[in-house]
């Protein structure tokens, strides 16, 4: 019965591990020919609506941003968007797996996360092609009394 279950789960299993929850506002940035379409779909599916592109103007609660090495400036593309996340909003930056074209170094996301003033709280696989690292605001450090 489990077994049963879990294949029905399948599909929208990528979007829990996302922490995607229905009703939720998603914008994606970066889209080109090669993103995994199972993982935009299982969103999409989770939340139940489209994934905003790039040119919304909404609060969003989540922003994926498929982003590959020759994409540009991490850090600049971060602080633009950044401005309609949610308070509690997060990023998922969505990058190449090892030995794929377009890997970018953990590292990098590391240091362009700092620099924005974001924490990297998870890293996870996102399908086949690509790994997921999961960056919110920083929380105000807390003061001794």
């Amino acid at each position: 019965m489990v077994a049963a279950e879990d294949a029905g789960r399948n599909e929208t299993d990528v979007a829990e591990k996302l922490d995607i929850e229905p009703d939720m506002v998603v914008q994606e940035i970066g889209w080109d020919e090669d993103v995994d379409d199972t993982v935009r779909e299982a969103i999409e599916q989770r939340c139940g609506g489209e994934l905003l592109d790039e040119d919304a103007d909404e609060v969003v609660d989540v922003v994926l941003l498929w982003w590959r090495d020759e994409d540009g400036d991490l850090t600049d593309t971060l602080l633009d968007i950044m401005t309609p996340l949610a308070e509690e909003g997060v990023i998922w930056v969505l990058t190449p797996k090892t030995g794929r074209e377009g890997h970018v170094e953990p590292s990098d996301i590391a240091e362009a996360a700092s620099t924005s003033n974001l924490a990297q709280t998870s890293n996870l696989s996102v399908g086949e092609e690509w790994s997921g690292t999961r960056l919110a605001y920083r929380k105000p450090a807390k003061t001794k009394k």
